[in-house]
């Protein structure tokens, strides 16, 4: 396998590349802070110094970071992966990060002759580690050909959406629909409590019926066991769901549903829960209605 450069080790990402260096794929790697790469290091991965160092070592370039500004300054920075890329190399963005920032991208890697995708994934830390990702992508499909046989290392369901920031996009729609699904699989939990149903067989009904979802299936017994551990952070769903409401503002239409989430991750959020994983959306809703439960917070 061709060497990678791969630049972002955070929860996602430093599974990602596990599986693709587990299939003797030699890694470049960038982190902001090098000691979350450690892991990655131990099993021979070579540090690079800059996002450009690693883009300039490889003909591939993977990046999965926090933020847009995160991705801004990898890319765009005085020693970012733009400065590094060679004529023909292919980046892949798999942060999720806004549409208009995905075609910029694009554009600035056709000015160098080179192309650019944009990835984003869905699946939590479970289908990273397992490699089961949903992988949603724009951009040049010609790229996505090359890119496809690392895509399969590291995902089950890869679809092509159209032009570049049409994964993100479709990304947004995932979310959106999480957002609506979370909220109901907490309400459901808040319900059984009230109601003094043993909450384990409830979800046993529940799962194999109409309400069936990914979830209820990892999420709902992490919320049971009092397990807020991030397999991907508060702190980042709050950062989709506003890229969602700022785009869908852009588009005209109102999304009510998702903007009650946001507000609700919010709270969370501004009582110390921003690391913990998305599933602390109960914490929110049993604080409002006044549950014992929520000092675990």
């Amino acid at each position: 396998m061709p060497p990678i450069a791969w630049i972002g080790t955070g929860v996602m990402g430093r599974s990602m590349c596990e599986r693709l260096m587990d299939r003797g794929a030699r890694v470049f790697v960038f982190n902001r802070t090098k000691s979350k790469s450690a892991p990655l290091l131990e099993r021979g991965a070579t540090w690079c110094n800059s996002p450009a160092e690693a883009a300039a070592s490889a003909h591939t370039v993977f990046t999965i970071v926090g933020y847009p500004e995160d991705v801004e300054q990898v890319y765009f920075g005085s020693d970012g992966v733009l400065s590094g890329l060679d004529r023909d190399a292919v980046c892949v963005d798999m942060t999720t990060t806004s549409p208009s920032l995905s075609a910029r991208i694009a554009e600035a890697a056709a000015e160098r002759g080179a192309h650019a995708l944009d990835a984003p994934v869905s699946g939590g830390d479970v289908g990273a580690r397992e490699g089961r990702l949903s992988i949603m992508v724009g951009g040049d499909e010609q790229a996505l050909a090359r890119v496809t046989p690392y895509f399969e290392i590291m995902g089950q369901n890869i679809v092509y959406q159209g032009p570049a920031g049409s994964g993100q996009h479709t990304k947004m729609c995932n979310q959106i629909a999480i957002a609506g699904t979370m909220i109901g699989v907490c309400e459901s939990l808040l319900y059984g409590t009230r109601a003094g149903l043993d909450l384990e067989t409830m979800l046993r009904s529940i799962s194999k019926g109409a309400a069936s979802c990914w979830t209820l299936d990892n999420l709902a017994p992490r919320i049971l066991a009092r397990n807020f551990d991030p397999g991907f952070f508060v702190d980042h769903f709050i950062k989709d769901m506003g890229i969602a409401l700022q785009e869908a503002a852009a588009m005209k239409i109102s999304l009510p549903g998702l903007a009650l989430v946001h507000q609700l991750y919010l709270a969370v959020q501004a009582r110390g829960g921003g690391h913990h994983g998305t599933q602390a959306l109960s914490l929110a809703l049993e604080f409002l209605a006044g549950h014992e439960e929520t000092e675990a917070l």
